[in-house]
């Protein structure tokens, strides 16, 4: 890269012929080069019907600054050519193109970033990015699995690719990420996977790849996933059911041969330990060291943006039917007895999926569905026997905190999506508050 003339050369210029002739130097140590670079920039503007707004000076560590009016915050960019006539041609290159940008509407930071993405030697091979993002979220990170990159990461990043790799490709970060969920529904729970999930690649490869900062995502997300409308809303939430009663129904309504019993089995360890359907691949029985006694352990650990979670102890909580019989299942003994078999919980996309697929064709669990729906506003899926096993925890007064812990998650996120947890505690808060105060 040139350096900036020293105070002897820039009092010196070389003819053509070879010899030497003497310039004026100013007092910000510039030459007369400085004049014509700056009728060149005068001549830029005016020569698209513009005023002359571009202006250069020498910055404190003897770069080029260019400048535009009005005045205003990301109007100065320092550029990487130094003050001197040797790298004034290419730096009137960038400059042109940098101007060219900015005229469409940008300010000089934001124009610059873009010129920098246009230029050849912002080339890139997006594939190869796209094959270490991959090995990063995979193998790092948070080490997410195959089914969760399949889902959550490839369909979006191999549409951005589609686009880059295009004839006329996006320029910078938030116009690709808003073409590759324009056909989602504004709000929708796959827009927002999809957003936050281009969003890391992107950033990753500007921190690890070294990209231009125009290809960083928007630090805020929302205006990209956008909010939906409630005439469009679609209730993805599971809900628990009204009672434990309609599980001990359902149960019972399974064929007694055996497929239905493997289902049956499985069902009944979903709504008496409150699990994920994954977790149930993750079920264990450990003995406890000092009592000797038996006891459920889950060593599944959920990922997501906080971190996993810890492998779990957990507590039965057999149902009661309504005339007030307490279920005794006997799932421990049978499973260190070994007479429980679970259905096939691996094969597509998943234990939830496979769950569906089977209670889709049983008829007392469709007509179930539809009178919660109907009835009660209420979406039932596999993990409404999770959701019936945290609201049997808060009607035996077992606290927040506790529920959250054996559920295997944090308190703050059993609050949030588990509102009557919160609920009922407050409650009963307020009540032995209050009994408190009558029985004093």
């Amino acid at each position: 890269m040139a350096q900036p003339l020293s105070r002897n050369q820039a009092s010196k210029r070389r003819k053509s012929d070879g010899s030497l002739t003497a310039i004026s130097e100013r007092s910000d140590g510039s030459s007369e080069w400085v004049d014509g670079a700056r009728r060149q920039l005068n001549e830029l503007c005016t020569s698209r019907g513009l005023k002359p707004v571009l202006s250069i000076s020498r910055s404190v560590r003897g770069k080029v600054e260019l400048s535009i009016r009005p005045r205003r915050p990301g109007n100065r960019i320092v550029l990487p050519f130094d003050w001197c006539e040797a790298s004034w041609g290419d730096c009137y290159v960038r400059i042109r193109n940098v101007y060219s940008t900015a005229i469409q509407g940008y300010n000089l930071v934001e124009a610059a970033n873009l010129t920098e993405a246009r230029s050849p030697s912002g080339e890139r091979n997006w594939e190869s990015m796209k094959a270490a993002f991959k090995e990063w979220k995979t193998t790092a990170d948070s080490a997410i699995k195959a089914v969760t990159w399949a889902h959550s990461y490839e369909p979006v990043i191999s549409d951005a690719l589609k686009l880059l790799t295009g004839k006329t490709p996006p320029l910078m970060a938030q116009p690709l990420m808003l073409a590759c969920v324009k056909d989602w529904r504004s709000g929708s729970r796959m827009r927002k996977i999809r957003v936050r999930s281009l969003a890391q690649f992107l950033n990753y490869c500007v921190e690890q790849h070294h990209l231009p900062d125009a290809w960083a995502a928007p630090k805020n997300l929302k205006p990209l996933i956008g909010a939906e409308k409630p005439s469009e809303a679609v209730n993805q939430k599971a809900h628990a059911f009204s009672s434990d009663q309609e599980i001990i129904d359902l149960l019972g309504s399974l064929p007694d041969d055996e497929t239905g019993r493997r289902w049956r089995d499985a069902t009944m360890l979903m709504a008496e330990l409150g699990l994920r359907p994954v977790e149930l691949l993750h079920l264990k029985v450990r003995i406890d060291e000092m009592s000797g006694e038996p006891y459920w352990w889950c060593t599944y650990r959920k990922k997501g943006g906080n971190g996993a979670t810890e492998p779990r102890r957990i507590i039965p909580l057999p149902l009661l039917s309504t005339d007030g019989e307490l279920q005794q299942w006997n799932l421990l003994q049978r499973w260190r007895a070994v007479d429980i078999e679970l259905p096939p919980l691996e094969s597509g996309n998943g234990a939830a999926d496979r769950w569906k697929t089977y209670f889709c064709r049983r008829p007392y669990w469709l007509s179930l569905k539809q009178r919660a729906q109907e009835v009660e506003d209420k979406r039932l899926t596999a993990y409404s026997f999770r959701h019936s096993f945290s609201v049997r925890g808060h009607r035996r007064h077992i606290d927040a905190g506790s529920m959250a812990m054996v559920m295997g998650h944090s308190l703050q996120t059993h609050c949030t999506f588990y509102p009557w947890a919160q609920k009922s505690s407050t409650e009963e808060a307020f009540a032995n508050a209050h009994s408190r105060l009558v029985n004093a």
